[in-house]
């Protein structure tokens, strides 16, 4: 049984396989976070801020693609735009190079709009959360409105926001998993082929179940870690 299973993994490469795919993974989930919470950023201000028409936009943006399927927002942007980007990229020559690209750059794109969508809360949370009256403090100091925000408001909001940023990381990850549909091999994928072609589904679905509760458990740690870095002086542990 252990000869059985040190044959399939080492030998036949299936291991490595896993690894590269769990790295695949995770670079999806950052790259996808990144971006989505880069854009969520000035999104969460605008409808802080209750700007007419544009904060409503951010909303009905927000609501729009957390009220679907993360399955569907990929399958949307994959096959919404798929036909066009061949059209295109076969006029200029390099339609090898786009299809091996695209569904990676389509991962990262539908990773980035739902996590953006779930961030955009959790930011505006956190800023509707600073205490109105550390800004009426900056205010009867005289302090300029940029420096109240960017030097006050914005990490106080940071501090209140680390625990909802941590859950959308943590359904992030997880998320990537959808994005095999289009054909990327990252670990959920690897996963089911070494599945199909070695008759072994239980034992691929746990290992891949172990590796993404390690990762996860991973990302919690350095949360926590930050967070009770960001806490210090404000009664947290």
């Amino acid at each position: 049984m252990l000869n059985d299973f040190w044959v399939m993994m080492v030998e036949r490469g299936w291991a490595l396989a896993l690894l590269k795919g769990s790295v695949l993974t995770v670079a999806i989930g950052l790259l996808g976070m990144s971006l989505g919470f880069v854009v969520a950023t000035p999104l969460a201000v605008l409808r802080w801020q209750k700007i007419a028409g544009v904060s409503q936009f951010v909303d009905a943006f927000s609501i729009a693609i957390r009220g679907v399927p993360g399955l569907l927002v990929i399958y949307l942007l994959f096959f919404g735009s798929i036909d066009w980007v061949r059209a295109v990229t076969t006029v200029f020559g390099f339609e090898d190079s786009a299809e091996n690209a695209y569904p990676f750059i389509i991962g990262v794109l539908a990773i980035a709009a739902i996590s953006c969508a779930y961030s955009i809360e959790v930011i505006r949370g956190a800023l509707d959360a600073v205490p109105r009256g550390v800004m009426e403090a900056s205010k009867s100091l005289a302090l300029p409105s940029k420096v109240t925000f960017f030097k006050i408001v914005m990490p106080l909001a940071l501090r209140l926001a680390l625990g909802g940023i941590n859950n959308v990381w943590q359904m992030t990850i997880k998320d990537t998993s959808l994005i095999s549909v289009v054909g990327m091999q990252e670990l959920m994928r690897t996963a089911a082929i070494a599945a199909g072609i070695t008759r072994s589904p239980l034992l691929f679905y746990c290992i891949a179940a172990a590796m993404f509760f390690c990762m996860t458990a991973v990302s919690q740690s350095l949360f926590s870690a930050a967070e009770r870095s960001l806490n210090r002086g404000f009664g947290g542990r």
